[in-house]
């Protein structure tokens, strides 16, 4: 027997800074399809996925937090896990860059290519983004701007390990013109070399001095390993390299077949990636997989903009399966794909519950109704018949040429526009017509036979789409087989029909996501006020005057429906004028007499006409606002 052969598939390694959002997880969902597809055709697949842990991000996150780095991560990696989970996704193996074996053989691999001249010691000055953890140079910025997430920087200078880029430049771009489709699309392909080979190349700061949580070099601890070694060499260390002799998965797996990876990681992979291999002498992976993004709307996810949308969120609700394919279907090979709520219920109906769930659950039923679940093939001459089954074997064709391109999207495609052909050809053949006569049972049961094989080919198709559904599909047809020809299988015995995906109301669905994001961003704010702090000094708190002061009077204000004209005795022998805005809760007759904390050297501003002289202190809590009173204290008495 043949052995088979292997293909190895790899996703970009999640960064542990916070939950991934679900453009992040097409990641893993289109690498899972790619690697479901491919162990259909007879691949032994192996899919490895993981987290990317180290860094100043992570290091100023947990700090905020108030834990270590290192249980921040670990809460992190097991969310990005459980949403990887959550879409079904079949990885083999998931690598922490926190896993020691990993940490100790990226500091092999930095000590090498320190001992053998690639790496050398040098000094970095330039604008820096956190967020990114990346020097840029001034010409680089946007606006002023990091160039790859809009965010400011600040100037810095470091004392800085750097690989010599420039020494396998020529190299690379001599691989780059001999392997054409090394980077797919093209698009990203030709951006590489004119952006970035052709201009030259500078040499990449690869260590950090100004923050402790990574990997430290083993002969100067002063320095960490920076990213580009650290998180790069996973696609290697996960699987058993050792720069002191490599395990034998890893001679079986390497070099990779594919990295599926986000567009604006692309110069990551396909430039520095490829050198660092180069100096190690290891081969380069065989072709590099840059998607486009998935938006919301027309921006690109943000939690500051309230709309982020997660994977496991839709998976919880409306089902896996679900998610997998609009993803799937509803992103470009080359441009920019984009989900919304409405966007995905409205694909939800059109495609799963109306084209495919219809079809299977009527033909199913009417298999049922007619003949108990069971029906043959019989020998057929029909023009809708041949119609069919040659619309079948069109869809094979387009459908594993899609895929092999891994143009996901055109493969969903033909298999729906399929599905629609097939509940067109019952609308054609009209079965509960033919059931009323005895004469036309043989064309009844033709007519069913020729829809539950078309079906038994889509659930095979879509195998490594929706999975989920797709076993549903074979339980209820009642047959395993996994050929893709039509006619394969020529009896089948079905069991009872079950919808597959239900129709969705949608207004009311948004009205129901809609109040439950309200209520979120609700209780975010809430927790925001409580928890989120602007530290001062002590002595800056000193300055702060608070003293106790009687409502001597108080009246509305005209024209200015939420404040209050407060007449305050602060114990000074002269009246103060406070304006505040509480009137919505508190009417002039409730504060007089009553004792207040008023902030009493604060700087005097005219609202609505009124100077106001002071501030009043009161809380917000569910029932609105509640004013402090210090009603057992004379008026004038410090607050401490």
């Amino acid at each position: 027997m043949c052995e088979k052969k292997k293909f190895y598939i790899t996703t970009a390694i999640a960064y542990t800074s916070r939950k991934p959002h679900i453009g992040n997880a097409y990641d893993i969902v289109l690498a899972d399809m790619i690697a479901r597809y491919k162990k259909m055709m007879g691949f032994d697949v192996f899919l490895m996925t993981g987290s990317d842990e180290h860094g100043q991000k992570i290091e100023d996150c947990a700090k905020q937090a108030g834990i270590t780095p290192k249980e921040y991560v670990d809460g992190v990696s097991a969310e990005i896990r459980a949403v990887w989970d959550s879409m079904d996704t079949s990885y083999d193996h998931f690598i922490r860059t926190t896993d020691e074996q990993h940490e100790k053989t990226v500091q092999k691999i930095f000590k090498k290519l320190y001992d053998q001249g690639d790496i050398y010691k040098g000094t970095y000055e330039g604008k820096y983004c956190v967020p990114c953890e990346s020097f840029f140079t001034p010409s680089q910025l946007i606006d002023g701007k990091c160039p790859d997430c809009g965010r400011d920087v600040v100037d810095a200078k470091e004392e800085a390990y750097f690989l010599r880029l420039s020494k396998y430049q020529d190299r690379l771009l001599k691989y780059f013109e001999e392997n054409p489709d090394f980077i797919q699309p093209e698009s990203r392909r030709n951006e590489m070399i004119n952006n970035f080979l052709k201009p030259g190349l500078s040499d990449l700061c690869v260590s950090r001095s100004t923050f402790k949580w990574g990997v430290p070099v083993t002969f100067d601890d002063r320095h960490v390993i920076y990213v580009w070694i650290d998180a790069l060499s996973n696609y290697i260390t996960g699987i058993g390299y050792d720069p002191d002799g490599s395990s034998e998965q890893y001679q079986k797996l390497w070099p990779a077949d594919l990295h599926v990876i986000g567009k604006d990681i692309v110069r990551f992979h396909t430039i520095y990636w490829p050198i660092i291999l180069m100096a190690l002498g290891e081969p380069l992976p065989k072709q590099v997989l840059g998607h486009p993004w998935v938006l919301v709307g027309e921006d690109k996810m943000s939690k500051s903009k309230g709309n982020v949308i997660y994977a496991d969120e839709l998976a919880k609700r409306f089902g896996s399966d679900a998610v997998r394919y609009y993803l799937l279907a509803e992103m470009p090979f080359t441009q920019d794909g984009t989900i919304t709520y409405e966007s995905f219920l409205t694909k939800y109906n059109a495609d799963l519950a109306n084209t495919l769930g219809n079809l299977v659950n009527r033909t199913v039923a009417m298999t049922n109704k007619y003949f108990d679940g069971k029906v043959s093939a019989l020998p057929t001459d029909e023009p809708l018949d041949r119609a069919l089954s040659t619309a079948a074997d069109e869809t094979l064709q387009k459908y594993y040429q899609a895929m092999d391109s891994y143009h996901n999207a055109d493969a969903c495609e033909a298999v729906i526009n399929f599905a629609k052909r097939c509940n067109k050809y019952i609308d054609e053949t009209a079965p509960w017509l033919l059931a009323k006569s005895d004469e036309d049972r043989d064309r009844l049961q033709s007519v069913l036979y020729h829809l539950l094989e078309s079906i038994r080919l889509i659930g095979i198709l879509l195998t490594p789409i929706t999975p989920k559904c797709c076993a549903e599909i074979a339980r209820q047809l009642g047959c395993e087989n996994k050929e893709s020809v039509f006619g394969a299988v020529t009896d089948y015995q079905v069991s009872e029909a079950t919808p597959l995906f239900a129709r969705i109301d949608i207004p009311k669905v948004l009205e129901e996501i809609a109040a439950e994001q309200a209520q979120k961003e609700k209780v975010s704010q809430k927790a925001e006020n409580v928890t989120t702090f602007a530290e001062i000094s002590f002595d800056e708190f000193q300055k702060i005057q608070l003293l106790v002061a009687e409502v001597k009077a108080c009246e509305p204000i005209p024209k200015a429906k939420k404040l209050l004209k407060l007449t305050l005795n602060d114990g000074s022998g002269n009246d103060r004028i406070v304006a505040s805005g509480i009137a919505a809760w508190y009417k002039p007759q409730d504060l007089i007499g009553r004792k207040v904390v008023l902030v009493a050297n604060l700087k005097p501003a005219t609202l609505c006409g009124v100077q106001s002289c002071g501030m009043i202190l009161a809380g917000e809590c569910e029932d609105g606002i509640k004013v402090l009173f210090a009603d057992d204290l004379p008026a004038g008495s410090q607050i401490r």
